[in-house]
């Protein structure tokens, strides 16, 4: 058996905010983000290896993006990184350091293809690396707890303090450093001075859905297209009807209240599913889900927000 000495934490990096720069310190939105080297970035917070505990770090800059221009090629990268990583017996887990734009849905993705048996933590900042008080040490030393933490498992997310799961886990401020959430569904748990409170269990892989080969999707060379239309008041199908002729094989709507739709979407998405294309109804509301009802015209997103259910949707659509 490894002694605890022989055990590593691997940290990937992506870039985002917590790699960002300004050319002021006091600035915390006018920054560009990615400019911080993963190694750099973990040179800079003294107080990691006291934290690690004797275990031995390994760095690997996957990428450095700003994840709002998160892609499939990054996904497919980060991975197939990740897979490599979990197979060697030595790494106890792994922590990923993102944006916080796209976190929620490279967060689901992972879980999704891997359901990983070991933990894989996301972490970000919403303030830059030059910041007169930047969130992303912080962040970053409450992610390598709960890599380390026994019995830890699936893709989770760590801001501010809090554990949140794949599944739930969503951002919902645009600025303040707690700016995301679980939802109705609630935190997995808090980081407090090292150490990991845990209020639930760890995620799981959701019964009956699919596991896809990572090799599949590592060599996947174009991604069914899934686009997300939105119902409002006074909505009609006019983008339903483009996006059909223009090939689209899969839609989510982000409908109103309990999966509500103005008449005029539903009978497009209605004409598009007779068309073939796959149609999804997730709710534009933050907490919650869609509560179906047997004989929907049109099937529900199993509580999945209406950006997971597109990620779930593409994945569904690739061939075996």
């Amino acid at each position: 058996m490894a002694q605890q000495s022989d055990k590593k934490i691997v940290v990937l990096g992506t870039g985002g905010t917590i790699a960002g720069t300004a050319d002021s310190a006091a600035d915390n939105i006018g920054y560009t983000a990615a400019q911080v080297g993963v190694a750099q970035l973990l040179q800079a917070i003294p107080a990691l290896s006291s934290v690690l505990a004797g275990r031995a770090l390994i760095t690997e800059q996957v990428a450095q993006i700003d994840s709002k221009d998160m892609s499939f090629g990054v996904w497919q990268q980060l991975a197939s990184r990740v897979a490599h990583w979990l197979a060697q017996p030595e790494v106890q887990g792994i922590v990923i350091t993102h944006g916080t734009d796209t976190l929620e849905e490279t967060a689901y993705f992972l879980q999704t293809v891997l359901n990983p048996a070991k933990p894989v933590v996301l972490t970000c900042a919403m303030r830059p690396a030059t910041a007169v008080t930047p969130d992303g040490p912080q962040n970053v030393l409450d992610a390598v707890a709960v890599a380390m933490h026994p019995g830890a498992r699936g893709v989770v997310a760590v801001c501010a303090g809090t554990l949140h799961s794949a599944f739930d886990v969503q951002k919902v401020h645009p600025y303040r450093i707690d700016a995301f959430n679980s939802g109705d569904a609630g935190p997995l748990g808090y980081v407090e001075e090292g150490a990991l409170r845990l209020l639930r269990n760890w995620p799981e892989a959701h019964m009956g859905s699919a596991q896809y080969a990572i090799e599949n999707i590592a060599n996947f060379a174009r991604w069914p297209r899934v686009e997300i239309v939105m119902n409002y008041a006074g909505a009609s199908g006019a983008v339903v009807d483009a996006l059909v002729a223009q090939g689209v094989q899969g839609l989510v709507v982000a409908a109103t209240g309990n999966g509500t739709l103005h008449h005029d979407l539903q009978a497009a998405l209605l004409k598009a599913q007779r068309a073939g294309v796959k149609v999804v109804r997730a709710s534009r509301c933050p907490n919650g889900r869609v509560l179906g009802q047997p004989g929907d015209a049109i099937p529900d997103s199993q509580g999945l927000s209406a950006v997971k259910a597109r990620v779930a949707l593409m994945l569904a659509l690739m061939p075996a």
